[in-house]
């Protein structure tokens, strides 16, 4: 596991009470249902949560790419060094997004235009926010494809993404979001479909990138795995909303929320010589059109109490924790009792 890092006292970007809600022909989906977190420079938090728990459209709302319509914003604020992305004007987001903010996206095969040069795609990056000449830019394009471990980059400038392999297009995204060397980088699924010596490869390059720039990295990942040996702090979602938040070791050692003690209870670990098989989370995810009363997690929650049934609980500090360690559960004491249990049985 990593060695944890001090917390930064700079924050140079937070998410504050933001709701996203979509109109649908079926109801309303409310994807992201009051979610916050900071992030200072240096840091790298990681959002974690099962498909649909709206972990990605959180992301896409700070880069101020989800359609309205359909999307809706009930409440929030995103504050990125003050200033209020969601009512900043055009020309302010254009100002900040890709130049301040960038985003590597899940899939680099479609995110890049196959119709294009590699160096032509991150050239334009630098043309239209520093007003490189052409020449400049393609030099600069080629330092930067040099930066993300691109052999013979010079050359390679001059392919399309489709003579690229899947680490290599990541790579390029890599370096198109690092061209104008952001404050924050938004890291979504960033090693999706990539064996796991390449996902090595691609986060040892973020980390490194990081020490070098200082720049902020927010990963977004369903892998707990990759999470723990490279983030400094963990915000788990589920359903659209927060369930528990706090430091690696708080998170990975000291679960208080069901769901965060199913995602751990169903990995495998090398320090675990226990013979029983994987315990998964059973059931599905809730529907986000009809979200169950009280505590989303109830119906699936080996934990739950009868006020999960009708109560939804708040993000609240835990008892003999870090105060950054919050979990929005009715019975963290009894997830402590069985994690504690079964660390004791190990």
């Amino acid at each position: 596991m990593t060695a944890f890092r001090k917390r930064a006292t700079e924050t140079v970007l937070s998410v504050e009470d933001l709701r996203v809600q979509f109109d649908t022909d079926d109801g309303i989906v409310k994807a992201v249902d009051g979610v916050s977190w900071s992030i200072a420079k240096g840091e790298t938090i990681g959002i974690v949560g099962e498909s649909g728990s709206g972990k990605s459209v959180s992301a896409l709302s700070v880069m101020g790419l989800v359609p309205t319509p359909p999307a809706r914003f009930p409440s929030g604020r995103i504050l990125y060094r003050g200033v209020d992305l969601m009512q900043a004007d055009k020309h302010t987001l254009r100002e900040i997004r890709g130049n301040k903010i960038s985003m590597i996206f899940q899939d680099p095969l479609n995110a890049l235009n196959p119709v294009f040069k590699v160096g032509n795609q991150i050239a334009e990056v630098l043309q239209v926010h520093e007003k490189l000449g052409r020449l400049p830019a393609r030099q600069r394009a080629i330092e930067l494809l040099a930066e993300v471990g691109i052999p013979n980059p010079r050359e390679r400038a001059d392919e399309y993404p489709h003579q690229f392999s899947g680490g290599m297009r990541q790579r390029v995204m890599i370096a198109i979001a690092l061209a104008m060397n952001p404050d924050v980088l938004l890291a979504d699924e960033p090693t999706t479909a990539l064996d796991v010596t390449v996902q090595a490869q691609i986060m040892e390059l973020l980390s490194e990138l990081q020490r070098e720039r200082g720049t902020a990295i927010v990963l977004i990942t369903h892998d707990l795995g990759l999470v723990a040996g490279n983030v400094d702090r963990v915000v788990v979602m589920y359903a659209g909303r927060a369930v528990e938040v706090g430091d690696v070791e708080s998170i990975f050692y000291r679960p208080r929320h069901g769901y965060t003690f199913g995602l751990l209870s169903s990995l495998p670990r090398l320090d675990d010589d226990r013979t029983e098989r994987l315990r998964p989370i059973p059931g599905q995810p809730p529907s986000l059109i009809h979200i169950p009363a009280g505590c989303p997690f109830q119906p699936r929650c080996r934990f739950a109490l009868p006020i999960c049934q009708t109560v939804v609980p708040e993000l609240e500090p835990q008892s003999g924790e870090p105060s950054d360690h919050e979990a929005a559960c009715h019975n963290a004491e009894g997830v402590a009792a069985a994690n504690a249990e079964l660390e004791g049985a190990q």
